[in-house]
């Protein structure tokens, strides 16, 4: 499932902020703004679902059929998605407690002549050729034909809409409920519906389906004890990607943090392999959020890179650091940069293991004063250099120099750390080696 296909797609934004009977039916200027920002919402052109083309916004018409016939235009274009968005009054009349829209010239005891009535929305919507269609619907319904039985009218309205393929949500405020909070730029309910779609949800989901929307705008007009919404969808029509998560960025690169921070682990534990298949997969990941060249995506090729030497390929895991020394030699590190630093430690070591021991070399007296100047001459890091400064000279036959640097590790570093350990092993085998 992907999102929607913009192209083939269709939004309509209405609204009805001011209203000739307005002792009955106050103003809510709001609404404006309601339209204006859900129109910027999804036509975004990272986050949006549609072109700008191709989303259309009626304010505040006073023509009910010149609005018919606009509407009529527009929903029969949709191939893919239909979403339908109203914001204003709802009325219930009649003796079926019919919903209408109010407009402008809307008389609340007799709204026959000068509201849009849901029927007719719904006739538009079913009419439509669109796959999936998605109604929003941001009134109270007011009137005395509620009787105050808010659950029982958000379910007639549910079974109103009847429409194959269509998802209805709708924020089933009760009569005499302010639609705005103090302070806010939006109604209540439209406040928070754009808040999901600016903020996303915090889930490493990249889009968000209908019910995803649903339940967290649910759950933030709870939290403000604002009357609970209606949200209904057919067969599969509740699974459609309404937007794109931009709460997933967060989610995904804290996830990936996590899941490098075990790949540590197992190379702590010395499971390379195990530790390269959970690096390359969130290099993946952190490659398709951020980048190949971004901080945290070279922190993963990094260990990755070093990962493949250590599970047996140390030449590809030479190539592999070259790149990434070089892209960060491009980007600005310095050779005071600890993260370049460890690039250049990792790429000695795997030269020296395989087999260009005066590359290695090289690398190392250069890398050694630079780590001693920065991290100081105990630093683990800086004993970890010397040690593998020692081990290639050694090879190469400088035994005496290889002897000295072993010295001084076992001499500057605490009995029982790796350094000192490792450091006295080789200079044990060294000098019996030597007898």
């Amino acid at each position: 499932m992907s999102l929607p296909d913009g192209d083939r797609s269709q939004v309509i934004l209405l609204g009805a902020s001011r209203f000739a009977h307005a002792e009955a039916l106050p103003a809510v200027p709001e609404v404006r703004l309601n339209v204006t920002d859900l129109a910027a919402s999804f036509t975004d052109g990272t986050y949006g679902i549609v072109p700008p083309a191709n989303c259309v916004s009626f304010v505040d018409d006073d023509s009910l059929p010149t609005l018919g016939r606009r509407l009529r235009a527009v929903a029969v274009q949709a191939k893919d998605l239909l979403l339908i968005y109203y914001a204003g009054h709802g009325l219930k009349a009649g003796p079926r407690h019919e919903l209408y829209l109010a407009m402008y010239e809307t008389d609340p005891e007799d709204p026959n002549f000068g509201a849009l009535k849901y029927d007719v929305l719904r006739e538009i919507v079913i009419r439509s050729p669109a796959r999936v269609k998605v109604i929003i619907l941001d009134c109270c319904f007011s009137g005395t034909a509620l009787d105050g039985e808010l659950s029982g009218a958000a379910e007639s309205l549910v079974t109103q809409l009847n429409v194959e393929g269509c998802c209805l949500l709708t924020s089933s405020q009760a009569d005499k409920v302010a639609l705005v909070l103090p302070g806010e730029r939006h109604t209540a309910f439209t406040e928070r519906l754009l808040e999901v779609l600016s903020e996303g949800v915090p889930t490493e989901d990249e889009f968000l389906t209908f019910d995803a929307v649903y339940r967290a705008v649910e759950e933030r007009l709870t939290a403000r004890n604002l009357p609970t919404p209606i949200g209904r969808g057919s067969r599969t029509a509740s699974s459609l990607f309404l937007a794109r998560n931009r709460g997933s960025s967060a989610a995904v690169a804290a996830a990936c943090r996590l899941r490098f921070d075990q790949a540590e682990t197992l190379v702590g534990e010395g499971q390379w392999p195990a530790a390269l298949e959970v690096l390359r997969s969130v290099e993946a990941e952190q490659t398709r959020l951020h980048g190949a060249d971004h901080e945290e995506t070279l922190r993963t090729r990094r260990l990755a890179a070093h990962a493949v030497g250590a599970a047996g390929d140390p030449r590809e895991a030479s190539h592999l650091l070259q790149d990434i020394l070089e892209l960060e030699t491009r980007s600005g590190l310095g050779p005071d940069n600890a993260e370049h630093l460890r690039t250049r430690q990792y790429l000695a070591v795997n030269l020296g293991e395989a087999g260009a021991r005066n590359d290695a070399v090289a690398m190392l007296r250069v890398l050694l004063p630079d780590r001693r100047r920065l991290l100081g001459p105990d630093h683990e890091d800086t004993l970890r250099t010397q040690h593998m400064l020692a081990r290639n000279v050694a090879l190469l036959g400088a035994r005496a120099e290889a002897e000295a640097l072993l010295r001084e590790i076992v001499h500057s570093a605490s009995p029982g750390t790796p350094a000192h350990d490792w450091a006295l092993s080789d200079l044990t085998d060294l000098l019996e080696a030597s007898r």
